[in-house]
């Protein structure tokens, strides 16, 4: 069976950007979701502390551990495998505000080895037939990190494809999205049909993140109209290689 790798910055990130085909492709291939900045901080910062406590979350709870918790319901329901890195999240690593989060790497952050070895070592055991990992739409610092390193251990290697960041590409218009890629470099597209059954299960897997969805999205109902709109009844990839032998699992998939 085809293995699927998904690098995710976030507890939260592959599900809100590309449940549904995770979903859809369940059945047919092994999906490893591999989220990178799960890790629980010994003592919290300011800022750390202030983005707990405006989750509704007192100081003396474990922040990450609930998330933890809320990722592997998310990846029961999707049919997916969850592994967590040993990495801390941004405003844990020197990153002080929300504009330090989406703003240019800190020169004290450096990630590229730690990050690339743990990359490298789920690469050698797993054997993916595929890599997904986020563009960085929004350009948050941690989701820069994973495209960053993934492209400099995978590109012309393994077969990598890139989603667009939920909910962050909901944020911007479809020119902006399609500015920010050009200027990435030139993505090739693909679009891969996604069942309205994989979309359903989608938005199930979605509510098991109970303490991102008010701060993400307000409410549930709220939460279940922006992914709906962000889901389509296709799902985009973007990558640089000429298409392979893998894209004809993502192309033979038939909605229902």
């Amino acid at each position: 069976m085809n293995v699927i790798l998904v690098l995710s910055p976030h507890l939260d990130d592959a599900a809100f950007s590309v449940g549904p085909l995770l979903a859809e492709f369940s059945s047919r291939a092994k999906i490893v979701v591999a989220t990178v900045f799960t890790n629980t901080a010994s003592i919290l910062t300011d800022f750390a502390l202030s983005c707990q406590l405006d989750k509704g979350l007192p100081a003396e709870v474990d922040y990450m551990a609930i998330r933890r918790e809320e990722d592997i319901v998310w990846a029961n329901r999707i049919g997916a495998a969850a592994l967590h890195g040993a990495f801390l999240e941004a405003p844990h690593r020197g990153y002080s505000s929300a504009q330090d989060l989406f703003g240019p790497l800190l020169m004290a952050d450096k990630l590229d080895d730690v990050l690339g070895r743990w990359f490298k070592e789920l690469a050698e055991k797993l054997k993916p037939s595929a890599i997904l990992c986020p563009i960085g739409v929004g350009s948050h610092v941690d989701h820069v990190w994973v495209r960053k390193v993934a492209e400099a251990l995978f590109l012309n290697k393994i077969p990598l494809f890139f989603f667009k960041d939920e909910p962050y590409s909901s944020k911007f218009d479809c020119l902006c999205i399609n500015d920010y890629l050009k200027a990435l470099r030139p993505w090739q597209e693909l679009k891969i049909p996604v069942g309205w059954k994989s979309l359903s299960q989608a938005q199930f897997a979605a509510a098991a993140y109970q303490s991102q969805i008010p701060f993400q999205f307000g409410n549930i109902d709220t939460m279940e109209i922006t992914l709906s709109n962000a889901w389509t009844r296709q799902t985009s990839l973007f990558h640089t290689n000429s298409i392979t032998a893998l894209d004809n699992i993502f192309l033979s998939t038939t909605p229902d």
